[in-house]
């Protein structure tokens, strides 16, 4: 299972002033790492850096945050590109997310991944066959069952 982790996620596991949100993260992140399975886009680096070098929360220095992107470049990594963008801009209109969600959601579809880890989006909807999943929902509450959007 290939697994595409979107920015809030990867900033979770460098955020010290919410515990139980790194810690989640950061186990989500460690099982990709051990079974290779994790990948992201230029958008997702981009948007990592600007939040940890600009937000109070993640108080990183510019080479702190260099350091992440440089690491999770290691991970497979899909290119955001004109012919991404306006496929994007589809997924936009037809599934009604953000430009910046469908982005993310091409991204993940382009790199072949089963789910995508987001907390901006609907937890256990598919969108363009992304399976969308919360890890920080309850495992108690049990989220909300799959909706398809195709």
């Amino acid at each position: 299972m290939t697994t595409f982790v979107d920015t809030n996620v990867l900033a979770y596991a460098f955020d010290r002033t919410d515990a139980d949100k790194q810690a989640i993260a950061s186990a989500q992140l460690e099982a990709l790492w051990f079974d290779r399975s994790g990948v992201l886009s230029t958008q997702i680096l981009q948007e990592f850096y600007a939040v940890a070098t600009h937000q109070l929360k993640l108080a990183m220095t510019p080479a702190e945050a260099r350091q992440v992107v440089q690491l999770y470049a290691q991970w497979p990594v899909v290119v955001i590109e004109p012919a991404l963008i306006l496929t994007a801009s589809t997924i936009h209109e037809r599934h009604q997310v953000s430009f910046w969600d469908a982005l993310v959601l091409q991204a993940a579809k382009v790199a072949g991944a089963d789910r995508l880890l987001t907390e901006d989006l609907q937890h256990g909807r598919v969108i363009e066959g992304v399976r969308i999943e919360n890890p920080f929902v309850s495992r108690e509450a049990g989220g909300e069952p799959p909706i398809s959007d195709g």
